[in-house]
């Protein structure tokens, strides 16, 4: 199980710091959808070349041109790269042919996915690596999503892929989240925000391990 850092509104140092602190608890740095729209490539290519021990996820959230959009960003030394539940088949598969040809791994964003459970066996056929529920930042809080039980959704269909959990994820849910066994959980702002970055990911990742 695998402990992923969403890194979406601080500046570059700032990231490299985080991740200087955070050494060893934090298993993949994701180069987060805003930092990709402000800064391209360049955090991905920046922060691979510091931290080549570390998978790098550039959350591109593709929705088309998909082999195109993954080579530019496994071509810049992204690890994984997502692409978006919703797309045409096509563009998943494409994505999938680009992570084939640059030995990169695919996660599947199902943000937004309506049938859960049928989407998530359509895409689980694709040969895609991961499969990530995400309660998405504008609907935090109002109660729509419920990251544990979208996880245990996914969990129940899915035999190929690993699952993945995002959106707001918190020290208090942690262990409820790490008893489905996703291989990747992505934490944000419990992270970015703490006052002890690196003992909030310490203890996160032990209550991972733990479980």
């Amino acid at each position: 199980m695998k402990l992923q850092a969403a890194l979406d509104t601080l500046t570059l140092d700032e990231c490299l710091d985080l991740l200087r602190e955070t050494h060893g608890a934090v298993d993949v740095a994701e180069v987060g959808t805003p930092f990709v729209i402000e800064e391209g490539m360049a955090p991905v290519k920046a922060i691979k070349a510091a931290f080549p021990q570390i998978e790098v996820l550039a959350d591109a959230k593709i929705m088309d041109a998909g082999e195109f959009e993954a080579d530019k960003c496994f071509e810049a030394g992204a690890d994984i790269v997502t692409v978006l539940g919703v797309s045409y088949d096509e563009t998943i598969e494409g994505v999938v042919r680009s992570a084939r040809k640059h030995g990169g791994q695919v996660m599947v964003d199902m943000i937004a996915v309506q049938d859960l459970a049928g989407r998530a066996k359509e895409i689980d056929a694709m040969g895609v690596d991961y499969i990530c529920v995400h309660t998405a930042f504008d609907i935090q809080g109002t109660g729509q999503k419920d990251p544990l039980e979208d996880l245990k959704i996914v969990n129940s269909v899915i035999r190929n892929a690993k699952s993945a959990v995002a959106g707001g994820v918190k020290l208090d849910t942690i262990d409820a989240i790490a008893a489905e066994n996703p291989g990747i959980i992505v934490v944000g702002g419990a992270i970015c925000n703490a006052k002890d970055r690196a003992a909030m990911a310490e203890e996160m990742k032990e209550r991972m391990n733990r479980a």
